[in-house]
């Protein structure tokens, strides 16, 4: 286990992934403090172990401010606005680094300023940032060719960030990310309350991360200061059919009929995410971070939630 004492590690986005990275830090040692919208929420962090701060996606306050000048390690899990038409020319579309600039009064963050101490930046993005590739196997040197607006703007945002790392030479660990899951918010739950289609597209496969997962890759990208892109995703890419069976099976209860994707009704938001098939390879962070996943397929996580009944969150 990586003992992460002496480190204080500051959360943009302190929500489901972003809570899992806290708590598990915290528990390793680390100075913690995430950021959430709502005070609400405060109570929920500090039982974590996360300091809470408020960050309204757009101004960096006089506590937050403070907080950055002791932080040694940073993990970036706020999305950027899915919509290309809200981007000015000239700022950043990455929220946190437009918060900076903002603060700085410069278009380019000044990170020596802020953050002082800084030692590591782990940015959170997507493997939709790849497209689609009909279902063949890719690693991190496959080429961007996003298909939606909102991988695109997760393209820009990865680009940000490895310019305003480069320019104050601060590692940049840039982790891809596939469909999150995790007690409360998985497979179980849906099929639980009903709310399950079993959409069939022949072909088709999705990678999925537990986010007990994506926070062991971050323990480990911290002491190391790992820098690069690594996907972080199971090892397992599955139709999305063969998961929705296995929950009803684990529940005892009768999966919905199956719905040809063809002439299923869909959001054009559901059907984008069908317009991407690819099978993402997490070898590198294995080699790199030296992750071994605690969740390496779907089966394994489901069996495990509902064993142990934390899949009800």
């Amino acid at each position: 286990m990586t003992d992460l004492a002496n480190m204080r590690l500051g959360i943009f986005g302190a929500g489901f992934s972003g809570k899992h990275i806290g708590a598990l830090a915290a528990d390793r040692g680390a100075s913690v403090w995430g950021t959430t919208r709502s005070k609400e929420k405060f109570d929920q962090l500090s039982k974590l172990g996360i300091e809470p701060m408020e960050f309204d996606g757009e101004t960096i306050g006089s506590t937050l401010s403070k907080a950055l000048q002791t932080t040694t390690h940073l993990v970036i899990s706020v999305a950027p606005p899915r919509d290309e038409g809200s981007n000015i020319e000239g700022r950043p579309v990455d929220p946190v680094l437009q918060a900076f600039a903002d603060q700085s009064g410069s278009i380019l963050p000044d990170l020596k300023t802020l953050l002082p101490r800084l030692e590591w930046v782990c940015y959170l993005s997507t493997v939709g940032v790849y497209g689609n590739y009909d279902g063949a196997w890719i690693d991190e040197e496959a080429g961007l060719q996003p298909t939606s607006s909102r991988s695109r703007q997760r393209v820009r945002a990865e680009q940000e960030w490895q310019t305003v790392c480069a320019e104050h030479g601060i590692p940049l660990a840039i982790f891809r990310l596939s469909g999150i899951y995790g007690p409360g918010r998985n497979a179980l739950v849906s099929a639980d309350r009903g709310k399950f289609r079993r959409l069939v597209k022949p072909g088709q496969v999705f990678n999925r991360i537990h986010a007990a997962d994506i926070a062991q890759a971050v323990a480990l990208g911290m002491p190391k200061a790992s820098a690069g892109v690594f996907n972080i995703t199971d090892n397992e890419p599955a139709p999305p059919q063969d998961v929705v069976a296995h929950a009803h099976a684990l529940l005892g209860t009768e999966p919905p009929p199956e719905l040809d994707f063809a002439t299923a009704e869909l959001s054009p938001m559901a059907r984008s995410f069908y317009g991407e098939n690819k099978r993402v390879s997490n070898q590198r962070s294995k080699t790199v971070l030296g992750m071994s996943y605690a969740y390496p397929n779907y089966r394994e996580a489901l069996d495990a939630m509902y064993a142990d009944g934390s899949w009800r969150g």
